[in-house]
Parts: structure tokens; sequence; C-alpha cells
């Protein structure tokens, strides 16, 4: 009986997995190769009225101070030292984009998607980055003086000697973020998640900690004198140094380790009653052993009744990920036409008109094939569409003037 009892759980669980809709992981797309798309270095695009994508586009060094950016893929895009003063980047696509050394000053960047996004020493003082994305994104020597980053996802991200003095980071989501060296006196970390966070040597004086999360997160050598911790959950300042305010009774303070509270604990825990007899538990009732025939029975029905569906359900959700990633992917090329059509009116050139003819038929057919696509199968001639059309758009970019420098 002792052996029919993990038996049935296992059968449960199995029935409940294929009971389940079926359903398939969707893997985002890799980025384009940084610089590939439109040529833009150095360019001054201050009242310009930019394309949507900007996917991959060279702005190495440009200028787009208070330009509207509002909403455009800039994904992979290389804005190296570019100047973006006062730039409205809301709801922006900034995944791996590479801003090493831009400046971002005063810039909008509110729900802002940057992603693995490079950011090493960049300017963002005075940012608006209220529920911005910047998971995994590198912010080494970024300045951030004064930023508000309310809600915003900094998951994973490295802030290696960053400066956050007096920046607004409430309910912030850092587990795991490095803050090693940072620089965060007066910082507002109210609510903050930050479980597993490094912290080490970082300045932290006089910041808030009200209720913040900070099971696990490494306080070893960093300034805590006069920060706030009132109500802050797994609050271990091991190591650290100066005199926090506000620290909860259950807290390891400064100069303590976890080892000697717990061995304190230990030593003034009451004595347990050891129990004279150990009683035996009987053997499973009728009532038991009916319930676990019951469920067996069930289980079966549930495996031969996902057996039935799971095929059916398994082609709806290929279709759908297939689909979707077939949508994607004929819209990207017509992002990388008007992103191509962008820089040729930018720079005053006009292409070989057949290949461009070609491309733009080849984006129509494209569209045309996902409208009556019934399987994946027939979603393959949107792809082969997608695939003449780049032809010809590499055939129109490799015969404009100066190609051949690019």
């Amino acid at each position: 009986m002792r052996r029919l009892v993990p038996a049935l759980v296992a059968a449960l669980s199995l029935a409940f997995l294929f009971s389940l809709p079926a359903t398939a992981a969707h893997a985002a797309s890799a980025p384009c190769k940084p610089g590939s798309g439109a040529k833009l270095r150095g360019k001054d695009l201050t009242g310009a009225t930019l394309p949507y994508s900007m996917r991959c586009a060279d702005l190495t060094g440009a200028k787009l101070d208070a330009v509207d950016l509002t909403g455009k893929d800039l994904t992979g895009a290389v804005l190296r030292k570019a100047s973006l003063k006062e730039a409205d980047l809301g709801q922006a696509h900034l995944d791996y984009a590479d801003l090493r050394g831009a400046d971002l000053s005063e810039a909008d960047l509110g729900q802002t998607r940057a992603k693995q996004a490079n950011l090493r020493g960049a300017n963002l003082a005075d940012v608006d980055a209220v529920q911005a994305e910047f998971p995994h994104a590198d912010l080494t020597g970024a300045v951030l003086t004064r930023a508000v980053l309310t809600q915003a996802d900094l998951t994973d991200a490295t802030l290696v000697d960053a400066d956050l003095k007096d920046a607004t980071l409430g309910q912030i989501k850092g587990r795991t973020a490095d803050f090693t060296r940072a620089k965060l006196g007066e910082a507002k970390l109210g609510q903050a998640h930050l479980e597993h966070a490094v912290l080490r040597d970082a300045d932290l004086s006089e910041a808030e900690f009200t209720q913040a999360e900070l099971d696990g997160a490494d306080f070893h050598g960093a300034n805590v004198d006069k920060a706030s911790f009132i109500q802050a959950d797994d609050a271990d300042l091991t190591g650290a140094r100066g005199t926090p305010t506000g620290l909860p009774d259950d807290a390891v303070a400064p100069g303590a380790t976890a080892e000697e509270d717990t061995a304190a604990d230990e030593t003034t825990a009451p004595a347990q009653d050891v129990p004279g007899k150990v009683v035996r538990p009987k053997g499973p009732s009728p009532a038991l052993i009916l319930v676990i025939v019951s469920g067996l029975g069930l289980s079966l029905t549930l495996i031969l009744w996902g057996v039935a569906h799971r095929r059916k359900e398994r082609f709806v959700a290929e279709m759908a990920v297939a689909r979707h990633a077939a949508e994607e992917d004929v819209t990207r090329f017509g992002e990388e036409i008007d992103a191509l059509d962008f820089e040729m009116k930018i720079n005053q050139v006009s292409g070989p008109t057949y290949e461009w003819r070609a491309a733009l038929d080849a984006y129509e057919a494209a569209k045309q094939a996902l409208h009556v696509a019934q399987t994946p199968y027939d979603l393959q001639g949107a792809a082969v569409a997608v695939a003449r059309g780049r032809q010809a758009l590499h055939a129109v970019r490799s015969r404009l003037p100066g190609a051949g420098n690019r």
C-alpha cells in the first residue's frame, strides 16, 4: 500500500498534464547586427520626423536632443556618445541597444524597454524612467542622480560604480542586481525588491529602505549610516558600516553575524519535551483504499481523454506560433523598407528602380500569403517572398553611392 500512494500521485500528475491545453514557447527573435540598419552616424536629427523602425541603426554621435522617439523601435541600435538630452523615449524599444557614453539627461524614459542594453558610462541624470525595463542591462558607471525609477525593472542589472544619489527607486524590481560601490546616498528605495542583490561597499548613507524586501541581499562593506530600514524584511547588515535607523527586531545589525544570532536563539530556546513512546501509524483504512482505487480510475480516464485531444490542440498551438513568427518577419521586412527609404531621403540619394519595385512587390506578396495561409506549410510562401524581397533590398543598398565604404 505504501508503494500505491506514490504511484497514484504520479498517475494523477500525468493525467493533469495531458488534460492541459498544449502550449509552445515563443522564442524571441535575435536582434539584427548592431549598426547594420540606417547609417546616420553623426547626423543632426533635431526636428526630424523619424520612422517607426530604427532597428540596428548606426546613430553614433548623432544629435537627437528633444526629439520625439515615443514608441520607436531602436532595438540593437548603436547610440554611442549620442546626445538625447530631453528626448522623449516613452515606450521606446531599446533592447540590446549600445548607449555607452550617451547623454540622456532629463530624457523621458517612461515604460522604455531596454533589456540587455549597454549603458556603461551613460548620463541619465534627472531622467523620468517610471516603469522602465532594464533587466540584465549594463549600467556600470552610469550617472543616475535624481533619476525617477519608480517601479522600474532592474532585475539582474549591473550598476557597479553607478551614481544614484537622491534617486527615487521605490518599488523597483532589483533581484540579483549588482550595486557594488554604487552611490545611493539619500536614495529612496521604499518597497524595493532587492532579494539577493549585491550592495557591497555601496554608499547607502541616509537611504530609505522602508518595507523593502532584502532577503539574501549582501551589504558587506556598505555604508549604512543613518539609512532607514523601517519595516524592511529580512535585513541582514552583516559586515556593513555605520549606524542605521529603524531596524526591525529580527534584523541583523552591522557588526553582528547571522551565526551569532542563531546561536543566541538556540541558547535561549526552551527545551522540548521528548516523547517517551513512539506511536506507530495504523494501516490504511478501507475508505482510503476506496479513494485510491477511484483516483486511479479517474486518472486513466483523463489520460485517454488527453491523448484524444492532444493532437488537435498541438496543431492549433503550433499554427498560432508559426503565424505569429511569420507576421513578425513580414512586419520587420516592411520596417526595413521604410528605414532604407528614410535613409535615402535624408542622404538625398536614390536607388535602382527595378530592385526597389521588386522589394515592394515581395512585401505585398508576403502579406497576401499570410492572409490565405491555413497551415504552417502555407506560411512558407510568406517566408519565400520575404527572402526574395530582402535580396532586392540588399541589391538596392549595394548600388547606392558610397556603399563600398560601409
